[in-house]
């Protein structure tokens, strides 16, 4: 059994995370803002009041953690937003970076003493922050927001090894809010997710990989 903490986890692909990890035996700890009913009828810890933009939140979670060690973390919440160059708002576009880039470094870094040894660090990310895939443009904040998560990635695949394995994960085009209820669904994603979290090895960490199991051009 495993101790994962899961952001974003009151709806969406977090939430089936922590269904399906919950299910098979794993100990979750879910963080959101505001828990949604499908999110408390699974019984999990839950704590809420959780903005990844706000350090101080995070170093509190951090310590009412106390002992407890986590084997996973999986930084989830992140938000889609459209900006085109010919209307572009570079307020939403700083927001993408604040939440979708800095969000996971600031999770990560606020709960680095709480990651047992040979943990594992996953970040849902997006082929979208794909240089080499970009063939339609658009998406300017989220495409460049999830390209510097990316390189977060591999920065922190670089300062924990030996220490623990990290994942750049994208979990294809799911049927979400998010997307407009638009792909695959939350089950399908989420269980190739888990699949590859759990193939995760020292010697992959800092790859980028599709739920499906392709790895991904940057």
């Amino acid at each position: 059994m495993a101790t994962v903490l899961i952001t974003g986890a009151n709806r969406g692909i977090g939430l089936e995370l922590s269904r399906q990890l919950s299910e098979r035996g794993d100990e979750i700890i879910a963080l959101c803002r505001t828990a949604s009913p499908e999110l408390r009828a699974l019984d999990l810890r839950v704590v809420e009041g959780v903005e990844v933009t706000d350090t101080a939140a995070l170093e509190k979670v951090a310590e009412q953690l106390g002992d407890t060690q986590v084997d996973i973390l999986i930084n989830n919440a992140g938000i889609f937003t459209n900006e085109t160059f010919r209307d572009l708002d570079f307020e939403e576009i700083r927001r993408n970076f604040e939440v979708n880039a800095l969000g996971p470094l600031r999770v990560t870094h606020a709960l680095q003493g709480r990651l047992r040894k040979g943990a594992k660090i996953v970040l849902i990310t997006s082929r979208m922050g794909s240089i080499g895939d970009n063939g339609s443009g658009a998406y300017y904040g989220y495409r460049m927001a999830k390209a510097a998560l990316n390189m977060a990635g591999v920065n922190l695949a670089h300062e924990f090894r030996g220490r623990a394995s990290v994942a750049i994960l994208h979990p294809g085009l799911v049927a979400t809010r998010m997307t407009g209820f638009a792909g695959i669904s939350t089950e399908e994603s989420a269980a190739g997710l888990i699949a590859r979290i759990d193939a995760l090895r020292p010697e992959d960490s800092g790859g980028f990989w599709h739920a499906n199991g392709e790895r991904l051009p940057w």
